[in-house]
């Protein structure tokens, strides 16, 4: 019997066990339905009923905006690693690596240059997954090096945000990048092209006090968050409920903050329309957007 318990059974239920992937199923944060993941990929990370529009990495947000998914991607410049020799539970530098591990980037903001609707544009996104976007050196020299190439270049400038502020491990340094990253803003401006800003879920901190909200026109993606301070730390200073919707971009809309709120199937097209309008560009036969490769679940 021990023979056949160890091991006839256990290679005839290896012959029959299926492997299921974990990501083959996603959980709206929303409202907990279970959503097929092929299905959410194809509809650009939407997940459909709910409409809640999940977080995108950055090199897969610029193939969505770019001409058949292709941009030259900028080079940014080098910044130091770990200047304050910061640890707290971990060591800075050790999160550093992990996050460059994790997400296959250098730092939190990726450049890159290419065409929408066959018009020349620049474009940075900040990827929430590389440290919850934070804006440190790195990143604020990413910003800058984008919004300098926009202005040498002679295109508009998209920034992408989405952060949950400044990076705490590099201190007064981190601090710095708000206004050195609105100084040049206004070079942008100096050259007269446009700056339109995308804010997604959650933009917050440091980087809505800075370039987030300078654009030329705000946009915001459905129900992104988007403030300085969160909600529970609002409540807990002025001891006050918080109307229902606050902070989001709905909310924001209806009040002023910002110009519009676009779903993100419409979105590269509302950016191909602000971009030659602002510009004054001729109109162009637009080019089909292009589709995230179908990745096999892991």
């Amino acid at each position: 019997m021990n023979w056949i318990s160890n091991v006839v059974r256990p290679k005839i239920h290896n012959m029959l066990r299926r492997e299921v992937p974990e990501n083959l199923w996603i959980k709206c944060p929303e409202t907990g339905q279970l959503v097929f993941y092929k299905d959410v990929e194809a509809n650009q990370f939407v997940i459909p009923g709910s409409n809640y529009h999940m977080r995108l990495g950055a090199v897969a947000r610029l193939k969505l905006l770019f001409d058949d998914g292709e941009f030259e991607d900028i080079a940014l410049p080098e910044a130091a690693i770990d200047p304050l020799k910061f640890r707290d539970e971990r060591r800075y530098a050790d999160r550093l690596k992990d996050a460059r591990t994790k997400t296959g980037l250098q730092d939190a903001v990726k450049i890159g240059y290419g065409t929408l609707e066959a018009l020349p544009v620049t474009a940075g996104v900040q990827d929430f997954d590389f440290m919850g976007g934070s804006l440190g050196m790195a990143a604020g020299e990413a910003v800058i090096t984008g919004l300098e190439t926009a202005a040498g270049r002679g295109t508009p400038f998209i920034m992408f945000a989405a952060s949950g502020g400044a990076r705490m491990q590099e201190g007064i340094l981190s601090l710095m990048q708000l206004p050195r990253t609105t100084v040049a803003v206004q070079r942008l401006r100096e050259a007269k092209m446009p700056y339109i800003v995308v804010l997604t879920n959650p933009t917050t901190g440091g980087v809505t006090a800075s370039y987030g909200m300078l654009g030329d026109v705000q946009i915001a993606e459905p129900g992104a968050l988007v403030g300085f301070a969160g909600p529970r730390v609002i409540e807990q200073t002025i001891r006050e409920k918080l109307p229902d919707g606050f902070q989001r971009a709905e909310y924001l809309k209806e009040h002023g903050m910002i110009d519009m709120v676009v779903s993100r199937h419409q979105l590269r097209a509302t950016l191909a329309q602000l971009c030659r309008v602002l510009t004054k560009a001729p109109i162009a036969a637009p080019a089909a957007p292009a589709t995230l490769p179908v990745l096999a679940p892991a």
